[in-house]
């Protein structure tokens, strides 16, 4: 089979790409340039024959966590059909969930990672309070994107939120972090690398009086080049958990001079391509590598 490559995107309903370019028409201008047949289809598309295609480039399934099950269903289906899937499923399966944050913990690297509420159980304060030692909590779900349904809670505050967010444990599970000053203060890094290299790096600063970096709920994003320390740190986090990919965003946070990381995005990360000036050749260049 000659290549034909599906690049795989999501229906858009604009809840996670207001303000955003268009890194689906990127990536589609880079496989031109490739002379790489391909197109552009959403996972859920039932009129999709994925058997038509001889690799499958996941780059915006943004909405996967909000049908999550029906994502688990799809990744079966593409299993079955053995078509070869960049990042891997295994890869997919293993990042869509949080829960890799404390395995990746528990291998000794400096994580922020927090504390499992699982579905259906009784949230207990006094658990969490043990567990996280942070004035201020930050909870959101499990499996989650974008900032959805997190919420931003004083410990002080606890009763007013209790039966909010045990609403929310009953239907999914959650997990609670401490929330890091740092965040609001200096903002969040993200170092993207391409086959496992670092490619360019940003640093994702919230809008005034919100914790939250997305560019949607009006994060600034700027170019920043980073320090051999933390670049070492994110490279040692991809040589552990990201060799492999052909995409990768390390998202963290430097607290007291150590990379602490707070997201390993390798299902469908945004890669601010039109941030950095070696972003989109680097790019290309690992996906000429993939596709020789």
């Amino acid at each position: 089979m000659n290549q034909h490559i599906a690049v795989v995107s999501y229906f858009s309903t604009g809840a996670y790409d207001t303000n955003t370019t268009d890194e689906n028409l990127i990536l589609s201008t880079i496989l031109e340039e490739l002379s790489i047949s391909h197109q552009i289809v959403a996972w859920s598309d039932p009129a999709v024959d994925w058997s038509s295609f001889s690799c499958l480039l996941i780059k915006s399934t943004w909405d996967y966590f909000d049908y999550y099950e029906e994502f688990k269903v799809w990744i079966g289906e593409m299993r079955k059909l053995g078509i070869p899937v960049l990042n891997s499923l295994d890869t997919l399966e293993w990042n869509s969930s949080k829960r890799y944050l404390l395995e990746i913990e528990a291998k000794g690297f400096p994580v922020i990672s927090g504390h499992i509420l699982k579905k259906g159980l009784k949230v207990s304060s006094s658990d969490i309070f043990a567990k996280i030692s942070s004035d201020v909590l930050v909870i959101k779900p499990l499996v989650s994107g974008g900032a959805k349904n997190t919420l931003k809670i004083d410990k002080k505050e606890w009763g007013n939120y209790e039966s909010q967010v045990q609403a929310l444990v009953d239907d999914e599970a959650y997990l609670v972090q401490p929330f890091v000053k740092e965040v609001q203060d200096v903002g969040e890094y993200s170092l993207i690398f391409f086959n496992g290299k670092f490619s360019h790096a940003v640093l994702k600063t919230p809008a005034n009086h919100d914790f939250r970096v997305q560019h949607y709920f009006g994060g600034t994003i700027k170019h920043i080049q980073p320090s051999m320390k933390m670049l070492d740190s994110c490279q040692n986090l991809m040589d552990k958990f990201g060799a492999d990919t052909l995409y990768a965003r390390v998202d963290g946070v430097a607290c007291d001079g150590q990379f602490y990381l707070m997201e390993l995005e390798m299902i469908e990360p945004y890669l601010f391509l039109d941030i950095s000036s070696g972003a989109l050749s680097n790019y290309k260049k690992a996906i000429a590598t993939r596709m020789a």
